[in-house]
């Protein structure tokens, strides 16, 4: 599969699958057939290394397909972005068991770092990792986790086991005993992405089930975790706004004022709205793009690249899908239309962890010269 193929794949699955059933999604509905079609098309491996059976492709093509299938169905687009997420995480450190099933689509995984006590400081969990023989034992009350209850797997954090440090990963099976699951999802938009708590009360892993070193999870935290989850989760967002752009120009191009004879676009106001919109979504767009060259090419401002590019997807997604609920009017409100969804689904991006405020103190410090974190 060409670097080509893999979009004319997704954009396949997104006309056959995922964008005719968006609205059942958003009722609550985990986006399982998308997710399958996806994996029987080899696109959940396409980060995984051809060794392993998988596309072997790199974090731009992974944000080229989690932007198509955003603009479709923001549940869908998030669901990918964190099982995106998580499989970098697992092809870095994991069994190869596992990166072999996540590369022929057998193997949904996310991440379960965020936490009640620590909320959107995810780099430091409460949760703890002890010794129970021959295996580990894990306690945690995990927040709002992509795909709880529906993934295969989770890359989990907690304190360390024994080192120094302020964490280490763990790949904790989808239906370990000791996990719970205390409340579904039933919130403003994302709606299908089954984000919920997860608990984990003496849940057994075994010692290799650890991915990196004892105390080295912040590392992969900030090293992997966080490019991958910035520029995807920005990338599916950018195509949340991208579909209410065009959804809301061709709204006010076939909408007539009969008395007048002229469509919603004759109306300079209306034009001048469609264009703002525009505009902003294409700013982000450029500026996903430039993240990625500054990523793949080492630049010194690569670090700064990845802190702004979800806060300013954020901004902009509050912006243009509220502008597009405006220009759209009554019909906004109707879902088949389609605006109110993605208006819902964008501003979820603002509080994300990392939240947009805390986004803003790290570029900031990022810019006076302090340290980050």
């Amino acid at each position: 599969m060409t670097d080509s193929q893999h979009l004319q794949t997704a954009r396949s699955i997104i006309a056959e699958i995922i964008e005719p059933s968006a609205i059942e999604v958003d009722r609550g509905i985990y986006p399982r057939a998308g997710m399958e079609a996806l994996g029987r098309a080899g696109l959940l491996g396409l980060l995984s290394a051809r060794e392993v059976g998988g596309l072997g492709l790199g974090l731009r093509a992974a944000a080229e397909v989690v932007e198509q299938v955003g603009a479709a169905c923001g549940s869908t687009g998030m669901v990918l972005c964190m099982h995106y997420c998580g499989a970098a995480v697992i092809e870095q450190h994991g069994a190869r068991a596992v990166r072999e099933d996540i590369a022929r689509g057998a193997h949904i995984t996310t991440l379960a770092l965020s936490e009640v006590g620590s909320r959107s400081h995810f780099w430091a969990p409460g949760s703890t990792a002890t010794p129970a023989g021959d295996r580990v034992r894990l306690d945690a009350d995990k927040s709002w986790s992509t795909s709880a209850g529906q993934a295969d797997s989770y890359v989990w954090s907690s304190q360390p086991l024994a080192a120094s440090g302020l964490s280490t990963l763990w790949l904790v099976p989808g239906r370990a005993e000791g996990l719970s699951f205390p409340a579904a999802f039933d919130g403003l938009g994302l709606r299908g992405n089954s984000s919920a708590p997860i608990r984990a009360a003496g849940l057994l892993v075994p010692a290799d089930a650890r991915l990196g070193p004892d105390g080295g999870g912040f590392d992969i935290m900030i090293g992997n975790v966080l490019p991958h989850f910035q520029i995807l989760s920005a990338a599916c967002y950018i195509g949340i706004l991208g579909a209410a752009v065009d959804k809301a120009a061709a709204h006010v191009a076939r909408t007539r004022l009969s008395h007048l004879d002229q469509t919603l676009a004759s109306l300079p106001t209306i034009r001048a709205y469609i264009a703002r919109m525009r505009i902003k979504t294409d700013m982000v767009r450029a500026l996903l793009l430039d993240t990625l060259s500054a990523v793949e090419a080492g630049r010194p401002d690569a670090t700064l690249r990845v802190l702004e590019i979800k806060a300013a997807a954020a901004e902009a997604g509050v912006e243009v899908t509220e502008l597009a609920m405006r220009v759209c009017g009554g019909a906004a409100y109707r879902k088949e239309v389609g605006i109110e969804r993605h208006f819902r689904d964008a501003n979820a991006a603002t509080v994300m962890s990392p939240t947009t405020d805390l986004l803003y103190d790290f570029i900031g410090k990022a810019v006076c010269g302090l340290p980050v974190f």
